[in-house]
């Protein structure tokens, strides 16, 4: 058993047991919760934020709606009408760029704007939209989410935890606190002593702020601490 952790993207996951072969579609999780993890073997596939499949969105398969895509032979699976190899580490790439040439996986250019801290060129509704239909939840939960992580790596690094308070941008360690327990499932103390086996950590810094067409930040809620100099 390991706590699988709050995570924003949308994935596909290639398991590997006992001789048999499944792919699985994976959502965005906005909590942390208990998972088994049979002996075996797994290919992540990790989208960037923005990129989707229209035909089963995101926000479909969020919290572990998973959806698992029926076999079409032992080395292939069903996928829009057409049988589809397995992909494994060596051909994973070229995977992907089937998916996007064919239409299945789409990118949300408005979304990879945002996070790079270019100036929105749509209303805010508009944008936020965007934000939900691609990835499946909200821009807010996902900086909540990657805050959570990037505090997650810097406890698990030996960093204190009065100091993980500042550099992850929380208001004090109360909330910081009550942030972990809820998306990493663990407290800070915990996370610093290894006392829980968690799910793979890829991120080491929280998600950028929205920026509106002024490129004024867009205030979401959340709070952040910033040193001055």
């Amino acid at each position: 058993m390991f706590v699988s952790i709050a995570q924003a993207q949308f994935e596909i996951a290639v398991t590997r047991h006992r001789g048999r072969v499944f792919l699985t579609l994976r959502g965005p999780e906005t909590r942390a919760t208990p998972a088994e993890c049979p002996e075996g073997e797994w290919l992540g596939i990790r989208f960037k934020l923005g990129t989707f499949m229209p035909r089963l969105t995101p926000g479909t398969l969020r919290d572990r709606r998973d959806v698992t895509l029926p076999h079409a032979a032992a080395r292939a699976f069903w996928l829009n009408g057409s049988a589809w190899e397995y992909p494994d580490f060596e051909n994973a790439d070229t995977f992907v760029t089937r998916l996007a040439r064919e239409g299945i996986i789409a990118r949300d250019f408005a979304v990879g704007a945002m996070l790079e801290r270019q100036p929105a060129k749509l209303p805010i509704r508009s944008v936020q939209r965007h934000f939900v239909r691609s990835t499946g939840i909200t821009h807010r939960t996902v900086r909540q989410i990657e805050r959570a992580r990037y505090a997650t790596v810097l406890l698990k690094q030996g960093v204190p935890i009065l100091d993980t308070v500042h550099q992850a941008g929380y208001f004090d360690q109360p909330h910081m606190t009550r942030s972990l327990k809820t998306l990493i499932g663990s407290t800070p103390a915990e996370i610093s002593r290894g006392t829980h086996q968690l799910s793979f950590l890829y991120n080491t810094a929280p998600a950028p702020a929205l920026y509106d067409a002024h490129g004024r930040s867009i205030h979401d809620g959340i709070g952040s601490h910033r040193s001055s100099g």
